[in-house]
């Protein structure tokens, strides 16, 4: 899967996918599609019979006036499916100004993998703690095992910078960014931004019936600027795999007080 320059909404990156079994013993991965930084990033889909080769579906998934992405796709009890994803909001004069004021998970509904619809309210808001003042960038959910059991959902909530810190433009909110040339080295230009004072850490919370969460513990926090570690300055965006009955093995991007990116893993069990 690569960008479409031709695509306005898929001309720079497609990043974030996730991937189900879907009708006719194929495979359809969700992912996050991303144009200019005037433009909401999108959720598009694409499908596969042998998770290798895949065909582009037309259209949108998923999106919003602020932009969605992030997506995690869930298969209900009931047979429908659910994405979990983050959704923006910006201040007055929208994207192209900007200022963004709240970047929250939320959901969206299907019958059928291709029409989605939001369900209503957040199923977690970001600004609730002084850890998620920056936004929460992914949620991903394990439903209950068992009668009486609780869901768990896993999230990355990112701490905005100490008060008087001046942080970088970040090239994806950058509508010149392209023009300019900042776009040509995305990674030097994203990381002098995270590492400008943000924190991100993974925490988890839980429900009774997948919509409404009850905030627990702080699941991966790292040392923190001069700290060791791979995951020293931020944890976020993992994506879960069951090994058994309850134990899971979760991969997350990590950044480490150097600014190096990486993929570190920490087994937990029991969802907790």
């Amino acid at each position: 899967m690569a960008p479409q320059p031709e695509v306005p909404y898929r001309s720079l990156r497609v990043i974030a996918p996730t991937v189900a079994a879907c009708a006719g013993n194929r495979w359809r991965m969700y992912f996050e599609s991303r144009g200019p930084a005037d433009r909401p990033t999108v959720i598009c889909s694409a499908v596969s019979s042998d998770m290798l080769s895949w065909e582009l579906e037309e259209g949108i998934r998923l999106q919003s006036l602020g932009g969605v992405g992030g997506p995690r796709y869930l298969q209900l009890p009931d047979g429908r499916g659910r994405l979990y994803c983050f959704r923006s909001e910006f201040g007055p004069g929208g994207i192209a100004s900007g200022q963004r004021i709240s970047t929250s998970v939320v959901s969206a509904v299907t019958s059928d993998g291709l029409n989605f619809e939001f369900e209503p309210g957040h199923r977690m808001r970001d600004k609730q703690a002084d850890y998620d003042t920056a936004g929460i960038s992914a949620a991903e959910v394990i439903p209950p095992s068992g009668a009486g059991d609780r869901w768990t959902m896993f999230y990355s909530a990112w701490q905005d910078v100490p008060p008087g810190i001046r942080v970088p433009l970040h090239p994806s909110q950058d509508v010149n960014a392209v023009a300019s040339g900042k776009s040509d080295d995305f990674a030097a230009a994203s990381i002098a931004s995270d590492m400008s004072g943000y924190r991100s850490r993974i925490y988890v919370a839980y429900s009774t019936d997948g919509l409404a969460w009850e905030r627990a513990a702080c699941a991966i926090d790292g040392l923190g600027y001069g700290g060791d570690g791979l995951d020293a300055v931020h944890a976020e965006d993992m994506s879960l795999v069951q090994l058994g009955p309850g134990e899971y093995r979760m991969y997350y991007a990590a950044c480490d007080k150097d600014g190096n990116w990486n993929i570190a893993s920490a087994v937990t069990e029991g969802g907790t």
